[in-house]
């Protein structure tokens, strides 16, 4: 795997949080909460080429006591999103080399991205993807947190 921050001149680096979520369907239909209302979500990318990733659907119920029924546990599981890897930055094709995922299905395979730097932010657009049983174009908004303080 190529070193990304050669190819990223840093500007990846860092943590970011999710700030918005919009889709559109192959039909033009525009969808503009996808993953709920408030979801929370954040991307890491480090200097080495790792990328880690959570997205938390905005809604979610806490299980039942004892870990909840079965029908809780489903539902859970359909609305949070984790995966990490390494990362690949070509101009604004941004590719996440999938190694464990909580959709096991994505283990192995490259996601890629469109990136759009928009000064601490970035925007993240999917090819069409299946998402809820439509076919969609994503856009994810995500703005850059604060770095830690500088070690003395």
């Amino acid at each position: 795997m190529p070193d990304a921050t050669t190819q990223t001149g840093d500007k990846l680096v860092g943590t970011w949080k999710l700030i918005g979520a919009s889709s559109t369907t192959s039909t033009g239909e525009r969808v503009e909460n996808p993953y709920g209302v408030d979801p929370m979500g954040f991307l890491t990318y480090t200097a080495e080429g790792r990328i880690s990733s959570v997205i938390s659907y905005g809604g979610r119920k806490p299980l039942s006591m004892g870990g909840g029924k079965v029908e809780e546990q489903a539902e859970a599981f359909k609305t949070f999103l984790a995966y990490a890897g390494q990362y690949t930055l070509s101009g604004d094709k941004l590719t996440h080399h999938i190694e464990v995922s909580s959709i096991q299905n994505y283990v192995g395979r490259d996601l890629v991205r469109t990136v759009k730097f928009d000064g601490d932010r970035i925007i993240l657009t999917t090819p069409p993807t299946p998402v809820n049983g439509k076919i969609q174009t994503l856009e994810l908004v995500w703005q850059r947190l604060p770095g830690a303080p500088s070690e003395i």
